[in-house]
C-alpha cells in the first residue's frame, strides 16, 4: 500500500515512517505545508534506516502531492490543524483511507487533561470535515513518538482503532500490524472515539507523575 503521513514532519510522522519502512512493503510518503522540509525530513529517515543497511527509498512531497494516489491517508497533525489539513487534501482523496491520531488537549496546571472539540472528539471532527464517501479511521492515539521513533526500542503495544466502515478498520489494522511490537485491536464504532483519546492525556500525566517515560497501552 502507498500510505502518506501528512504532517510526517513530526514526532508521530518520524517513528510511523522509520517503523512502517523497516518492518513493512508499504511505500511511505512524507507530506507537509512545506514541501521542502517534508523532502528534507525523508532523507533524514532514509539516512537513519540506511545507518541500519535499510535501504528503502521514503519521499517527500506537499500534503496534497503526497495523498494523491495514497491508499491511506495517516493525519499525522494537531488537532487545530486538522480540518484545515483535510481541506488542502481533499481533491487528491480518492478511494483513500484517511486515519486521524490527533488527540485534543490542554495542559490543566500542570496536568494534561482531555479537551475534545464540540463534535465529540478529534476523530468525529475529521470525520465531518473529510468529503462525502472518505472514509475515517481512530488509530494510533496512544502511541509514544519518542520510543515509535527509536528503532532499538521494543514497543509491545496495543492500538485502538475506531470507526464506522469495517473494511477501512481492517485495513488499518492490518497497516498496524505490521509494524513489529504493535498489534491492533478493534474498539468499535466512531462513538468510542473519546474514550480512546483520552487515554492519551492520562498515559501523560501517569508518566510524569511516577517519573516513568513513553507509556503505551497494552491489554492482557
Amino acid at each position: 500500500m502507498r500510505i502518506a503521513l501528512c504532517g510526517g514532519t513530526g514526532d508521530l510522522g518520524a517513528g510511523l515512517a522509520l517503523r512502517l519502512t523497516r518492518d513493512s512493503d508499504h511505500e511511505v510518503v512524507i507530506g507537509s505545508r512545506d514541501p521542502e522540509k517534508a523532502r528534507d525530513r525523508a532523507d533524514e529517515y532514509e539516512a537513519t534506516l540506511e545507518d541500519r543497511g535499510i535501504e528503502d527509498k521514503i519521499t517527500g512531497f506537499a500534503n496534497e502531492m503526497a495523498a494523491d494516489r495514497a491508499d491511506v491517508v495517516v493525519l499525522c497533525v494537531p488537532a487545530y490543524h486538522l480540518a484545515d489539513t483535510i481541506d488542502t487534501i481533499a481533491g487528491s482523496l480518492d478511494d483513500t483511507i484517511l486515519v486521524s491520531p490527533a488527540v485534543g488537549m490542554r495542559n490543566d496546571e500542570g496536568t494534561m487533561t482531555y479537551n475534545p472539540p464540540s463534535a465529540g472528539s478529534v476523530t468525529a471532527l475529521a470525520a465531518g470535515a473529510a468529503p462525502d464517501g472518505v472514509p475515517v479511521v481512530g488509530a494510533f492515539h496512544n502511541l509514544a513518538a519518542g520510543r515509535l521513533a527509536d528503532l532499538d526500542a521494543d514497543l509491545g503495544w496495543h492500538v485502538l482503532v475506531v470507526g464506522h466502515d469495517d473494511d477501512a478498520k481492517a485495513t488499518v489494522e492490518t497497516l498496524a500490524d505490521s509494524v513489529d511490537g504493535i498489534r491492533a485491536l478493534d474498539a468499535g464504532p466512531l462513538a468510542v472515539a473519546p474514550e480512546v483519546e483520552g487515554l492519551t492525556p492520562l498515559l501523560i500525566t501517569v508518566a510524569k507523575n511516577n517519573d516513568l517515560h513513553d507509556l503505551g497501552v497494552r491489554f492482557h
